[in-house]
């Protein structure tokens, strides 16, 4: 059976396949070998896949002529093909903070789905997306389109990088899988963390008991391997501003992992951060922890910043963003009763 990764199991759009070949497997294509092996996948874009360097055999790349032979090992990495539903044009506001030719990057507000699906068919990112597209001179080409190459959860904030056609995807997804991009994000979590930096790891997947919420696992049958890098930005007493570099791109990831490890973000309803964890019984303390939960109603995390490889020029670009002004204000208020409780 070949190894496959899809969207389903993961923040970042692709698919992978490992395939060993038999050992009666007379010479062939690999692009037509490919075709027969993978049942959604048409011959263009595994050449696609083939042009952007994402076919590797026995770890070198190939070109779409290469002969296949008996037991090569076959892995290939194709960007998540675009959903079959018609996405409608919406005039929504999102803030583009970079476009060219390939790509774009957006600054997504919190509480903007990203794509359509699960009772979100509108307001999405895509759907605002779409209308962007119809209406910018820059985008006049026949396959200009969003595609996307990774999401975010629909109440975190920040950076999201989308490619304008099939090529500039598919080797954006080949970036996603050997982590080559560079990501990182802010949180404020719950309690004083111990170590002023560590790595959270564990198998990721979905809590049996509640298939929307994800859970750290031992057994590596049960999810997918996960790695976090935090450092302490800022200690607030009883809550905790950290830096956090994402190794892999799981569902969920710094959510699961922060609370495996007892740390909740900060109004994380789906992960116990939504309650009082952390502080005093004063009244006035849990009037001013409610106060907060009321400027930021969702879990208090945002993709800060965002570095790859152009898939056109090979030049490395980094982009960084502002807090959002709802976590900028709770961070600020959790500084000043900091500095209050230690007068």
């Amino acid at each position: 059976m070949p190894e496959i990764y899809s969207s389903d199991e993961l923040s970042e759009l692709y698919e992978h396949f490992r395939f060993v070949v038999d050992k009666k497997q007379g010479l062939l294509r690999i692009d037509k070998y490919l075709t027969m092996k993978i049942g959604n996948a048409s011959r263009n874009r595994i050449q696609n896949a083939a042009h952007a360097g994402n076919i590797l055999v026995n770890n070198k790349i190939v070109k779409p002529n290469y002969k296949v032979k008996p037991d090569d090992i076959i892995s290939i990495v194709m960007a998540y093909p675009p959903r079959d539903t018609e996405i409608y044009a919406e005039n929504i506001p999102i803030q583009i903070i970079y476009e060219d030719d390939d790509i774009l990057l957006v600054n997504k507000a919190a509480g903007m789905v990203v794509h359509p699906g699960h009772g979100n068919f509108t307001g999405t990112l895509q759907n605002a997306l779409v209308y962007h597209f119809q209406h910018n001179p820059m985008n006049t080409g026949t396959e200009n389109k969003p595609y996307l190459v990774h999401r975010i959860d629909k109440d975190t904030s920040g950076i999201l990088l989308i490619s304008k056609n099939e090529m500039a995807q598919t080797k954006l997804a080949k970036q996603f899988f050997d982590h080559t991009i560079n990501r990182k994000y802010v949180a404020l979590v719950w309690g004083n963390l111990k170590d002023e930096e560590g790595t959270i790891t564990g198998y990721i997947g979905r809590d049996i008991r509640d298939r929307l919420v994800m859970r750290i696992y031992e057994d590596e049958e049960r999810g997918r391997h996960a790695v976090t890098h935090y450092k302490v930005l800022e200690r607030f007493n009883y809550v905790t501003l950290v830096e956090c570099v994402l190794e892999t791109g799981r569902t969920h990831q710094i959510r699961a992992h922060f609370h495996h490890i007892g740390h909740p973000i900060f109004n994380d309803e789906k992960y116990g951060g939504n309650v009082i964890l952390k502080g005093t019984t004063f009244t006035k303390y849990k009037q001013f922890v409610q106060n907060c939960f009321k400027i930021i109603p969702r879990q208090a995390l945002h993709a800060k910043s965002l570095g790859f490889i152009h898939p056109s020029t090979g030049k490395y670009l980094f982009f960084d963003s502002d807090y959002p002004e709802d976590l900028g204000l709770v961070i600020e208020k959790w500084r000043n009763y900091s500095k209050k409780s230690e007068m």
